[in-house]
């Protein structure tokens, strides 16, 4: 049997909605792309869909064609901009969790089938701290909490991490620090947030930097187009452009947790 392609998986997550995790998903996927990296990313806000509003597509399948055995995952994936395949949210994957032993092994084996052709799969994960954003950010290797400059923003993302650490044995967090209005605001919100984990929790937080606050998103989310690809010289897309690349030399994980059968496996086993 050949050796299993190493894949990056990443679950964004946040813990409230609002702080423009799609956002950070859609653009650091282009960017990824953008230096040769095959990168999917799978829309599990199965109650928003937004990545479909945001990118206005459509999609005649999502993931619980996959399940049903009524569309293979080649098959699902629409194409995205710069490159990117995108794995429609379905309402029907709120049962990833309870699947009889057939969907389960369909689902394996429906990512096995696309883990050579793909070097990162990016999870946009709901808002909040359901069962469901859980199982997704416990069975992903990486875990970017996006965090705002806002009262709520840090005590939900404090929340996320307190559960993910205590219930799900996760301890190392990377942070990012989103709209904000400086290079300088950005650390101070995660210093803001380290001191609260510090004293109740035994986790690891890593900032991986900031995106800075830019009307340019704003005017690409009205054309339904990802400010990277519609505005690539703004200050958000340069941003975007960097965090891609410390993204790209995060390491790669190695077997066996490092291909994408042991992430379906987490997935569905995280009950």
């Amino acid at each position: 049997m050949s050796k299993p392609h190493p894949v990056q998986v990443i679950a964004v997550t946040g813990g409230k909605g609002g702080v423009g995790k799609s956002n950070v998903s859609v653009n650091l996927a282009i960017a990824l792309a953008e230096i040769g990296r095959k990168v999917v990313l799978m829309d599990a806000d199965l109650g928003l869909a937004n990545i479909d509003v945001l990118l206005g597509i459509t999609s005649a399948h999502n993931i619980a064609d996959v399940l049903s055995g009524d569309a293979t995952l080649r098959e699902v994936m629409v194409q995205g901009p710069g490159g990117i395949r995108i794995v429609p949210a379905s309402s029907g994957t709120q049962r990833l969790t309870q699947l009889s032993a057939l969907e389960h092994a369909g689902l394996i084996n429906a990512f096995s089938e696309i883990s050579d052709d793909l070097d990162v799969l990016i999870i946009d994960t709901a808002a909040g701290i359901s069962e469901q954003v859980v199982s997704f950010v416990r069975a992903a290797q990486e875990v970017l909490v996006v965090v705002t400059d806002e009262p709520t923003s840090i005590t939900d993302a404090y929340a996320l991490i307190k559960v993910l650490n205590k219930f799900n044995d996760l301890y190392r967090f990377r942070i990012l620090a989103n709209m904000v209005r400086s290079e300088q605001e950005g650390r101070h919100l995660f210093s803001k947030l380290t001191k609260v984990t510090e004293r109740f929790l035994e986790v690891a937080l890593q900032y991986v930097g900031s995106i800075p606050f830019d009307e340019s998103v704003r005017k690409a989310v009205q054309r339904q187009r990802p400010v990277y690809e519609a505005y690539p010289r703004s200050k958000a897309a340069l941003a975007y452009k960097q965090l891609a690349q410390k993204v790209d030399n995060w390491p790669l994980p190695t077997a066996p947790r490092g291909n994408l059968e042991f992430f379906v496996e987490r997935l569905v086993h995280s009950q």
